[in-house]
């Protein structure tokens, strides 16, 4: 097929820019291929929700590329690095709309990305794709946990490329409202193992001026502590600058962030944090984002302890929410273990993969 055009997305600026409409458009495309794949729409997002996450280029540099058929888009093609030149990473994403696949669309976007990184010598390419459940044989991820169907559309496509499947990943759904007996009990143990050295903090604006810097640090530590089998991905270093930038961006949305996180009262810094993202309305769904607990104060349940205390935030501050949805490794078993103590369900899956480009000599 020859009929399709590729251009970058000018990304708008304001939903009364130029471009707004095709952003909308891929609003659109992104969340009926995340529908199909995870078989709910409850990982929608407006897109006036997702405007705010590709307007930082200061410190989070991203592209669109859009294929259009009669000036439609009909497919999509995104493209990600950090800011460090040195770096040699980048995340790729493509999505087609179902009736313009197997048109040559998808491997023409690709092409794109790809030939964009090897331009900026980014050698090491990850991608991460839902992988609907279909009946057959699994590819297993090396880690020894979660699988893919291997004769899904998407998987037989990668190892065309050359991608290796490196890790799965669990997406899970928790049901609101939340049993708040199983809620105050896990709660409760988790305060007993914390000895009374931690207590946890909440917010629902911008993050509180005195802990900036611990949030930033708690920050770059989940690209370098939580699980990422054999992606090896980089470290990305947040500071209070970046965090204040990122929060101010994020403003622009509809959506709220809740913030719960662990002091550690001998050292005075926070240690572990966790975030729910709330959308305005209360029929949707929230999204769990970024939990995390610093190595050297694991051991204490101080997972469990945010996990609770932040779903009885949420019940307070929005409450009438159906789901809470979440994002965790396959093989970061302990986590997975508080999210299914707590009531989440498996609810679908996609593939980590990752491409080694040599380098030309």
């Amino acid at each position: 097929m020859s009929d399709f055009s590729i251009d970058e997305l000018v990304i708008p600026a304001t939903p009364h820019a130029p471009s707004w409409p095709d952003f909308v458009a891929v609003a659109a495309l992104r969340n009926l291929v995340e529908s199909e794949g995870f078989g709910t729409n409850e990982l929608n997002y407006s897109a006036a929700e997702l405007l705010p996450g590709w307007l930082n280029p200061k410190y989070d540099p991203k592209r669109m590329f859009v294929a259009r058929v009669e000036g439609t888009v009909v497919a999509r093609a995104s493209y990600e690095t950090l800011l460090d030149a040195n770096d040699d990473h980048a995340w790729l994403g493509v999505q087609v709309l179902p009736a313009w696949r197997r048109c040559g669309i998808g491997t023409a976007l690709a092409d794109r990305v790809e030939h964009l990184a090897a331009t900026e010598n980014r050698h090491e390419l990850i991608v991460y794709t839902v992988s609907a459940d279909t009946p057959g044989e699994r590819l297993t991820a090396p880690t020894g946990f979660g699988s893919v169907p291997q004769d899904n559309p998407e998987v037989r496509f990668l190892l065309a490329r050359g991608y290796r499947l490196e890790q799965v990943e669990r997406g899970s759904r928790l049901a609101l409202p939340a049993d708040e007996g199983v809620i105050r009990r896990f709660q409760a143990d988790a305060a007993a193992h914390a000895a009374g050295d931690y207590t946890v903090h909440y917010w629902s604006a911008g993050t509180p001026p005195r802990w900036r810097d611990d949030l930033a640090v708690l920050y770059t530590r989940m690209s370098t502590d939580a699980p990422t089998a054999g992606l090896t991905e980089p470290e990305d270093v947040w500071t209070a600058d970046r965090l204040v930038d990122e929060e101010t961006s994020r403003g622009s949305s509809p959506r709220r962030m809740l913030t719960a996180a662990a002091l550690h009262e001998p050292s005075g810094h926070l240690v572990a944090f966790t975030q729910l993202s709330v959308p305005a309305e209360r029929e949707r769904s929230v999204s769990q984002e970024d939990t995390l607990v610093l190595r050297e104060h694991r051991g204490h349940r101080l997972g469990m302890l945010l996990k609770t205390a932040n779903l009885e935030y949420l019940a307070q501050e929005s409450p009438g929410h159906p789901s809470v949805t979440t994002f965790n490794a396959e093989e970061n078993r302990h986590m997975l273990v508080v999210n299914e103590a707590l009531g989440f369900m498996p609810m679908g899956y996609e593939g980590a993969w990752k491409r080694v480009v040599p380098a030309e000599k």
